[in-house]
């Protein structure tokens, strides 16, 4: 329950990024998923912005709501994007994808003037790695990517949903967890991941974030690059 009550105070702080006539880049996930209901309330009560969902979730949560949503075919410049993540490290790094959507949020985030991280207290870190880092895959590389991986040192799994199944991502792509323990290099890791055949895309966002917002108790403690 605290956790939740961090998440929602999260992104009620990040609402003061929000101006009226943006465009906003809706992330996606539990923290991201507050901030759309928040939103909803402003446009409820005449903000004017156009939303891009970074995810199917987000875009159903939005329409919902009554948030204007539009996609990059529309528009290919986003004022502000705010978003969750799995960890921060104190130079912004993060780790994205323990949704399920990094490469639709990397899109967004890439196409962003100001990225804007929520979460609560328990996704700041001194070091990024405790938790596994998502890689989007197509399935026909997919075994050959995770012994890749593997040889740089990681514990692969593919990810499932809860019948079991491989897990689909919205792009119809796989996921695989890869725990590689603290990271010593993540710019190094991003760069041999990228650099990887058949990696669609992978959770590690160098460079993207601008501002972290952590909620711990009732404290709002801000993070800038």
């Amino acid at each position: 329950m605290a956790n939740d009550q961090e998440k929602e105070a999260a992104a009620k702080a990040s609402l003061r990024f929000v101006k009226d006539g943006q465009v906003v880049g809706l992330g996606t996930g539990s923290t991201a998923a507050y901030f759309i209901k928040l939103l909803g309330e402003q446009v409820k009560n005449g903000l004017r912005i156009r939303g891009i969902p970074t995810s199917v979730r987000s875009r159903e949560l939005a329409m919902s709501l009554g948030i204007p949503v539009i996609t990059l075919d529309d528009c290919q410049e986003i004022d502000v994007t705010v978003d969750g993540a799995d960890e921060v490290d104190p130079q912004l790094r993060l780790i994205k994808g323990g949704g399920g959507a990094l490469l639709r949020e990397k899109i967004v985030a890439s196409a962003t003037r100001q990225m804007i991280v929520v979460a609560d207290a328990s996704k700041q870190v001194q070091k990024l790695g405790k938790f596994p880092l998502p890689v989007e895959v197509i399935r026909f590389a997919q075994a050959l990517v995770a012994k890749r991986i593997a040889a740089l040192g990681a514990e692969v799994q593919l990810r499932r949903d809860t019948a079991g199944n491989a897990y689909v991502t919205d792009e119809n792509n796989h996921i695989l967890d890869c725990r590689f323990g603290e990271m010593r290099d993540p710019d190094k890791l991003a760069r041999e991941l990228s650099q990887m055949p058949g990696v669609v895309e992978h959770g590690l966002f160098i460079g993207m974030a601008s501002v972290a917002l952590f909620a711990r108790g009732s404290e709002i403690v801000e993070l800038r690059k």
